[in-house]
């Protein structure tokens, strides 16, 4: 069975740029551990379009759907959860896109 890749398009004001990779640091190991899970990538654009992508690649739909219900929901949750508000979305925009890995290679090895 093929892995799949999950891309979240996000729009991201200029200015919202460095609020976006500060909190994806933050929380940077809340999806490592998840059952699954292979490969994560936030990319930042270089020039022309104010569109950044979280790539994630995953064992199949099923994992990926679990830690949507699981552990991205209750990250998504937390933040400003004392004060009993959540902090502006950084991104003014968002599309998820789902591929199925049908080829791949990595560098050979000497």
């Amino acid at each position: 069975m093929p892995s799949v890749v999950k891309i979240n398009v996000l729009t991201v004001p200029a200015e919202q740029r460095e609020t976006l990779e500060k909190r994806f640091a933050s929380r940077a190991h809340a999806v490592e551990s998840s059952d699954g899970f292979e490969w994560f990538e936030l990319l930042r654009p270089v020039e022309g379009t104010d569109t950044y992508l979280v790539y994630t690649r995953w064992r199949d739909d099923e994992s990926f759907q679990a830690w949507m219900e699981g552990p991205m929901k209750t990250a998504h949750q937390g933040g400003g959860a004392e004060s009993g508000e959540r902090p502006k979305p950084a991104a003014s925009g968002s599309t998820l896109w789902s591929f199925e890995v049908v080829q791949q290679a990595a560098p050979k090895t000497a």
